[in-house]
């Protein structure tokens, strides 16, 4: 007899698009649980009939979330819950996190079963820094808000990682060529499946080559981080100096714009002193 689930949160990730993807051990959990919560019950049922199983489902998704949120928790005071989406990791760009917060508040077991994640995949094929990388997820449709929200990620230190649908990918390219700089980039699609490509080369190129001809599915843009700043200069510091020095001491304000710029310190506290005696 197999053994039943203890009760709690499963949050089970599944195949981005090659079904052999699925972990045994996701495919033992999805199999045992006593309820399924799903983006899509026609896409789950797919992925149920390819291990072999029949399960409950129950919708959870952007529309309904707030009003299924409950009875899940409720039910999993006694039941096995998982969690899925329609493909790869449950909460990445879906609305499951405060399903998480939520069991862990009521006392219940969350237990995750990692696997596919298309955001990670394509970081993987793209070639470019992975040390550091931020998930900026998809960019708004409206121009002025997709422009502003490209301007708060423009100087962080890291590669970020986007998704964007076929028929928006050019001009989402070249809107962050605008708001980047012509970066170097790549554009992940079909990812694990059989057409799977990673085209790579600087936005404003991959902009031109996506503008007549928009690929279908979504996608995974990856753009490489800001190049190194330009070392500062003595003007830059002359003007930061003296900027600092209408809200700080003369001493604090040399540390301040040393630490800011790589300056010498010790040569703007003499020159922060000098524009205190009026030079």
């Amino acid at each position: 007899m197999t053994e039943k689930l203890g009760p709690g949160l499963y949050i089970v990730a599944t195949p981005i698009g090659n079904l052999g993807d699925l972990s045994p051990r996701a495919a033992d959990i999805l199999s045992r649980a006593d309820l399924i919560a799903v983006e899509d019950s026609r896409v789950t049922a797919g992925l149920l009939r390819h291990i072999g199983t029949k399960r409950p489902m129950i919708p959870y998704h952007d529309h309904n979330a707030e009003g299924m949120r409950p009875g899940l928790i409720a039910r999993m005071a006694t039941e096995a819950v998982a969690l899925v989406s329609d493909a790869g990791t449950p909460l990445i760009s879906d609305p499951g996190y405060k399903l998480v917060r939520d069991a862990r508040a009521a006392g219940h077991a969350v237990v995750t079963i990692p696997g596919p994640c298309a955001a990670v995949a394509a970081l993987t094929l793209a070639g470019l820094p992975t040390d550091r990388f931020l998930f900026a997820g998809f960019l708004p449709s409206k121009a002025h808000a997709r422009a502003e929200a490209i301007a708060e990620i423009a100087t962080i230190r890291a590669t970020l990682v986007l998704y964007e649908s076929g028929p928006r990918l050019s001009s989402a390219l070249t809107a962050l060529a605008e708001g980047l700089g012509d970066r170097d980039a790549g554009v992940a699609r079909e990812i694990t499946k059989r057409f799977e490509e990673c085209v790579t080369g600087t936005l404003t190129t991959l902009a031109a080559r996506y503008a007549d001809a928009p690929p279908r599915g979504e996608i995974v843009i990856v753009v490489a981080p800001p190049g190194a700043p330009a070392p500062a200069t003595a003007e830059d510091g002359e003007a930061a100096l003296r900027e600092a020095l209408t809200r700080l001491p003369a001493s604090k304000a040399a540390g301040e714009v040393a630490k800011a710029l790589g300056l010498d310190r010790k040569e703007l506290y003499a020159r922060a002193l000098a524009m205190k005696d009026g030079g």
